[in-house]
């Protein structure tokens, strides 16, 4: 039975990991490191030829440090063309569809960035966002990567 559910697992699409970029403290802390806004850099999984860069705040002290913390649900967002895209597969994707989720506190909050798809406009719409089981929060920022004519 858990090699099966291993397989399956490894059957489904994973949303994108994201790589640090750099970060700077925004408070300082007493004991522990300093709650900081993190700059982290992800590929789409399913559109190569765009990253996002996104922006969040991450909370310090001695719960962060033992990753007890919960983050604030302020995000930012910037996604870019950073080479060609393959058009012809664009109309296949899903949208809307999660590209990146990483965990904002312990057990229950999540930082999401989901795809959509404009073909009317032939554009890519990134939006972030985070959730929480009982209670998530309408804080969001988007950000768009136009694919029409160039």
């Amino acid at each position: 039975m858990r090699r099966l559910l291993l397989a399956l697992a490894l059957l489904l699409p994973l949303p994108a990991l994201a790589e640090d970029i750099g970060s700077v403290g925004y408070r300082f802390q007493w004991v522990g490191p300093n709650d900081k806004i993190a700059i982290e850099a992800f590929d789409d999984p399913d559109v190569p030829g765009v990253t996002c860069y996104i922006a969040r705040a991450r909370t310090g002290g001695v719960k962060g440090a033992l990753g007890l913390a919960e983050d604030p649900p302020y995000a930012s967002i910037s996604c870019h063309q950073v080479s060609p895209v393959d058009k012809t597969k664009l109309g296949k994707l899903k949208s809307p569809h999660e590209v990146f989720s990483e965990r904002a506190s312990l057990i229950f909050k999540t930082t999401q960035v989901v795809r959509f798809w404009d073909a009317k406009r032939q554009a890519l719409v990134y939006l972030t966002y985070t959730d929480r089981i009982i209670e998530g929060s309408p804080q969001n920022a988007i950000s768009v990567v136009p694919l029409g004519q160039r």
